[in-house]
């Protein structure tokens, strides 16, 4: 039997750490934990910061890698993996636990926090196998959009009655789960769509930043 010579042995785990897009997805995840620790203390606006840059990062870390040469495939698939598995907490798993912890983690909520989570979960699965509608289109909402909209919503938090706020908070978090598989065409926000993103991206950080600091 011949000896495998050592060029053929898989590469670790922790060197694919090194590949930049990589460290940018790793970048989003450290904004979600951040997200996901403040929610659960009920710390909503620094959440929304979490959240926002979370969305920031998922974004850059595609461009990153589509810019950046020298990538072999092996490289090009862990990233999509990874890109992959942190979406779901992200984009699912931590706007459940806002949504959980907004409700004060009444049972009320477990229905609406596993909607959430499950239809993220799917629509993953599904992007995962089918991919792209075309080269700009996905089937059904992106879960990124998701975090657009809520961190926009919770602009709204101290000007609206807290029980409207609540069940409004609800339905829509319900309404856009449910977007996220439904068989409708929507596009893949790209190019100068970024800009807007870095400009959204800043001006929800300094105006949750200045609600932080009258708290």
């Amino acid at each position: 039997m011949a000896t495998p010579h050592p060029s053929d042995s898989p590469p670790t785990i922790l060197s694919f750490i090194k590949d930049l897009p990589n460290l940018c997805s790793l970048a989003g995840l450290l904004c979600t934990v951040f997200a996901i620790y403040y929610a659960i203390l009920g710390i909503f606006p620094a959440a929304m910061i979490g959240l926002i840059w979370s969305v920031f990062f998922d974004w850059s870390d595609g461009i990153i890698a589509r810019r950046l040469k020298g990538r072999n495939d092996k490289q090009r698939e862990f990233g999509g993996q990874l890109d992959s598995q942190i979406d779901i907490v992200s984009f699912s798993i931590c706007p459940a636990i806002v949504l959980l912890s907004y409700g004060h983690f009444s049972l009320w909520f477990l229905p609406g926090a596993f909607i959430i989570v499950a239809t993220g979960v799917l629509r993953l699965s599904y992007f995962n196998v089918f991919g792209l509608v075309d080269k700009s289109t996905y089937m059904g909402l992106a879960l990124d959009n998701n975090i657009i909209v809520l961190t926009y919503v919770f602009l709204f938090n101290n000007t609206v009655d807290q029980t409207i706020f609540t069940v409004a908070l609800y339905i829509i978090l319900i309404a856009l789960a449910a977007l996220n598989v439904a068989p409708i065409r929507t596009p893949k926000f790209t190019g100068r769509w970024y800009y807007a993103l870095i400009v959204y991206t800043l001006v929800l950080s300094v105006i949750y930043g200045w609600r932080l600091l009258h708290i």
